[in-house]
């Protein structure tokens, strides 16, 4: 008997375990299953500007463009990427750093923007002088203080690697690597880098509420920030003197436009992530929050293309400051900073 029973117990003990294993082996099969949905625009978005009809976003295409993100044979020595200065954790922007490290130990003349949302940017650059997110790897490729490497001398170390030919036939349909499948690839993954969870898109959607002062900082915002940082990109894209002060060495949207109404202008950055991609301004002179608002209310520097708006500064009191603060922390997107889509990939 007592036999008997010791065998029931392992009989049901063994039927269990198969059950089980033959649950999670379903549940990672509906998990394998899921289909790559490629680029999706928010509801409250507006319409993106690269449409994506010449270079439709695939799962090969979209992995080998982060791949090659990630990816420091981009560089001349090979120890530079594009994530070395656009940190996923800090919204993708160089946290804490006025000025990025290239190769050689070279120091950038701008601070590195974050990076997000750029299906939406109709230019990029603190000075817009690049007009098409397919062409925009090329300036920080190219630059000899940031990667400093050529486009065919890329696609010779590529063409030498056991990886990156099976990964080009997977993405395009041919070994073939050229200097245009590179830009397609990383077109295809930075235009799938989408912010649109923060507390403020939630609250947007009526799934999360907020505090006594982010609802007094939101109102406070669309009362003296709006016109130039549009909900929900929370930039226009304009080009501004925000009253920063104008350099003998960097002229801002000058240098491209040639003219001197231009002249200190820089583009409007967005504030999604706000909290995370410090230090601030075109130039990161400004490493808070609070010195940024008190740079609009206390030091607003007069010059010729100072931007009308700012004339007289931002009137706004200590309290108003915190309560605005407390509401552009509410943009901060936990979800896209942790998305592993946009990590960097294993070796």
């Amino acid at each position: 008997m007592v036999r008997n029973a010791n065998s029931s117990v392992w009989l049901i003990l063994l039927t269990v375990t198969s059950f089980m294993l033959q649950s999670c082996k379903k549940e990672t099969q509906v998990k394998q299953q899921t289909p790559f949905q490629g680029f999706v625009s928010p509801d409250n978005f507006p319409p993106a500007v690269y449409k994506f009809q010449d270079n439709k976003v695939t799962e090969a295409g979209f992995e080998l463009g982060r791949r090659l993100f990630y990816d420091p044979m981009l560089s001349l020595d090979n120890t530079i990427s594009c994530g070395s200065c656009h940190a996923q954790v800090h919204g993708f922007a160089d946290h804490g750093n006025r000025f990025s490290t290239g190769i050689m130990g070279k120091e950038g003349v701008r601070n590195s923007p974050a990076l997000f949302n750029l299906a939406w940017y109709p230019a990029f650059m603190w000075d817009g002088g690049i007009n098409h997110i397919e062409v925009m790897p090329i300036a920080p490729l190219t630059a000899s203080n940031e990667m400093g490497e050529t486009l065919a001398n890329i696609v010779a170390k590529l063409n030498t690697t056991a990886k990156y030919p099976a990964l080009f036939k997977n993405a395009f349909g041919t070994e073939e690597i050229n200097s245009q499948k590179i830009l397609l690839a990383l077109s295809q993954f930075m235009g799938m880098m989408v912010s649109s969870n923060s507390k403020y898109d939630k609250y947007l959607r009526k799934e999360a509420v907020f505090t006594d002062d982010e609802l007094a900082g939101l109102t406070l915002f669309r009362q003296h920030c709006e016109t130039c940082h549009k909900e929900p990109l929370f930039t226009d894209f304009s080009y501004r003197n925000n009253g920063i002060g104008i350099s003998e060495t960097d002229s801002g949207r000058q240098g491209i436009t040639l003219d001197v109404s231009d002249r200190g202008k820089f583009k409007v950055p967005s504030l999604r992530n706000i909290d995370l991609t410090y230090p601030y301004m075109h130039d990161g002179r400004l490493y808070s929050l609070t010195n940024v608002l008190d740079h609009y209310t206390d030091n607003i520097q007069q010059s010729a293309t100072l931007d009308p708006l700012l004339q007289k500064g931002i009137a706004i009191n200590k309290k108003e400051k915190q309560q605005i603060i407390s509401f552009l922390r509410t943009l901060t997107d936990y979800v896209y900073i942790t998305d592993s889509r946009f990590s960097e990939p294993p070796n």
